[in-house]
């Protein structure tokens, strides 16, 4: 579904704040694979989904989307492949429209605008049926306005948003960062339930170590712009945080630097 191909990227060439950030990225990524990607301060994580996203364009090297070469498609022509979740729940929605309005728009990405107005039956039936999925109550809320709503509410309303056309490829990144603990667990287990129950291909880039390993079906580690983990299937149910630590001395050398991973 996915194949990254030797891929570079430098910011600021040539000048004092040079930073080399992807230092020839592969991986490929089979249909229905949930792989999660943890990685230190800097190891190319978010840079690796930016790239996906179109945000940024290679130096080198390519980025292949279920047999389509996205490298140097423009990022607003490969949204319409693509669901993203971001960190911060207030960037996802639109805070000032009804929740059925911001479904709406999700709904009709991708589709030529028209002059016809408002939401029909159906769609409310549909969107109805899609929030009771989350567990939150919001399928009765439908007309409330979601800068209304709990971060936790927004971020789950964003990921419902970002798979309501299932996308080929769904980004998270670091979507439940910003929530607390309580919060978070529910969201992920929203988050595994709409990966497998429409059997989409993820990306999950997390800080935390023990729900890298809990979800998903891979595991991969970054560091210095390079993969330098590969696990999956019954070795990575296996997994313990430790033995993340240990495979990272390892394979990279040194100890691991990035205490908010540590921490949690």
């Amino acid at each position: 579904m996915l194949r990254i191909e030797k891929v570079y990227k430098t910011f600021n060439p040539g000048t004092i704040n040079e930073k080399r950030v992807l230092k020839g990225l592969s991986l490929h990524l089979n249909p229905s694979d949930f792989v999660t990607v943890i990685g230190g301060n800097g190891a190319g994580k978010s840079t690796t989904l930016n790239m996906i996203a179109g945000v940024h364009v290679p130096d080198a090297g390519n980025i292949i989307l279920d047999g389509v070469d996205i490298t140097g498609m423009p990022e607003y022509e490969r949204a319409k492949y693509l669901g993203r979740v971001f960190q911060d729940p207030m960037m996802g929605t639109a805070a000032n429209m009804e929740i059925q309005e911001n479904l709406a728009l999700a709904f009709r990405r991708g589709e030529k605008r028209g002059l016809r107005w408002g939401i029909s039956k159906e769609e409310k039936i549909k969107y109805t049926e899609a929030l009771k999925i989350l567990d939150l109550g919001l399928e009765t809320r439908l007309t409330s306005k979601v800068g209304l709503l709990s971060g936790g509410q927004r971020q789950a309303l964003t990921l419902l948003m970002a798979t309501l056309q299932r996308p080929k490829l769904l980004l998270l990144d670091e979507h439940t960062a910003a929530l607390d603990p309580k919060t978070a667990n529910k969201v992920l287990e929203i988050t595994e339930h709409i990966v497998e129950s429409n059997k989409l291909t993820a990306l999950m880039v997390t800080h935390n170590m023990k729900n890298a390993i809990q979800y998903g079906n891979r595991l991969i580690m970054m560091h210095e712009g390079k993969i330098i983990y590969d696990v999956s299937g019954e070795e990575k149910k296996n997994l313990k945080v430790a033995d993340l630590l240990a495979k990272f001395e390892s394979a990279s050398g040194g100890e691991f630097a990035n205490d908010r991973m540590i921490l949690s």
